[in-house]
């Protein structure tokens, strides 16, 4: 991680707990950033931290639960109160909502998958940015996947939400960009994690429906965390409103 700048800047990672957010936060750690960990289930989030710690790194633990507003602003607040600054952020946490067809899908999972999903990110960027505008700015990446840019059977409202973070992350691109702020998603395709596993029924069903792709697998957490760490360092300086696909081939066929 020698190539990124990321040594002693502060970055806030929401849905920290596991998968990619997890890898996420660990690989800020080793590259000498300050890592406020933020999810709802807080004693996994410990757990990373303690090991960023024990790595020479510094890192806390802010219990967030990003379909309410007023915990995004706890968190952002709590990475400037500790840190001094805030020099990004990765807006990951996210969920899948239930398996149907759009006319089978109720009303109140479209609105629970759509508060956090996008009102999550929509709250993380406003006072995130507001923060970075204190400083003289920094780079946010969202979490858009690979449905973002294309459709999945099954699943309307996660697949309407990652559109919609895309759209979020290019209006704040255009907005910010003058102002020191990069904007940007990174949209992994299948991915070995609980949430992706759970789409498939388990990880050996995920693993067969992967055996058929260009990479014939699923990728790893840590895959994705690399390409983060990218597009937070000033090495992708001119990257701005874009969706970086990591998908191993996945939507090349």
């Amino acid at each position: 991680m020698e190539k990124y700048d990321l040594a002693g800047k502060t970055y806030l990672v929401t849905g920290a707990s596991s998968g990619i957010g997890a890898a996420t936060a660990t690989a800020l750690g080793r590259a000498g950033a300050n890592v406020v960990l933020a999810a709802r289930r807080t004693e996994a989030c410990e757990k990373h931290a303690a090991q960023i710690v024990a790595q020479g790194g510094n890192a806390i633990v802010v219990k967030t639960d990003v379909g309410r507003e007023s915990d995004l602003i706890g968190a952002v607040k709590s990475a400037v109160s500790r840190f001094g600054r805030l020099d990004g952020a990765f807006n990951n946490a996210g969920m899948l909502g239930a398996s149907a067809p759009l006319h089978e899908s109720e009303t109140a999972d479209f609105d629970a998958v759509l508060r956090v999903n996008v009102m999550g990110v929509f709250w993380s960027m406003k006072y995130e940015i507001e923060a970075m505008l204190e400083t003289g700015g920094g780079s946010i990446v969202n979490n858009a996947s690979i449905v973002a840019q294309i459709g999945f059977p099954g699943l309307s409202p996660y697949n309407a939400s990652k559109h919609a973070v895309m759209g979020l992350t290019r209006t704040a691109a255009l907005e910010y960009f003058k102002q020191g702020i990069r904007v940007n998603s990174v949209c992994p395709g299948p991915i070995a994690t609980p949430m992706t596993e759970a789409v498939f029924g388990d990880a050996e069903k995920l693993n067969e429906f992967m055996a058929q792709s260009p990479a014939g697998r699923a990728g790893l957490p840590e895959e994705i965390a690399n390409p983060v760490l990218f597009l937070l360092s000033s090495v992708s300086s001119y990257v701005n409103g874009q969706g970086l696909t990591v998908d191993g081939g996945y939507t090349a066929q």
